[in-house]
């Protein structure tokens, strides 16, 4: 059965809601675009992360994350613009069971 958190990021996806959440101690501010399962099973999102924090800082613009979600606490969602980057479209290696993807 997924988590509550998976289910939060999966509502993101299908609705184009941001998500704030903390992930490894630090505060986040993604776009989720790809929702499943690492190779071995772990619930896993690839997100665009564009504000908060980051331990390897966050370059202008923003950057592409691949979260472990069995690491994420306190999600949110949150109306506003939707962030993304050009090569959205190019192949992901976060993810390797697709349960939910954005549309662009």
């Amino acid at each position: 059965m997924p988590s509550v958190t998976f289910e939060a990021f999966r509502q993101a996806i299908v609705s184009k809601k941001q998500i704030v959440c903390t992930y490894h101690g630090l505060i986040r501010e993604v776009c989720p675009h790809t929702l499943g399962y690492n190779q071995a099973g772990g619930e896993q999102a690839l997100v665009f992360q564009f504000a908060g924090q980051s331990s390897k800082g966050l370059p202008p613009g923003g950057e592409w994350r691949c979260l472990d979600l069995s690491q994420v606490n306190s999600v949110s969602a949150r109306d506003g613009q939707w962030h993304t980057a050009p090569n959205h479209s190019l192949p992901q290696t976060c993810v390797a069971r697709v349960t939910a993807e954005v549309s662009h």
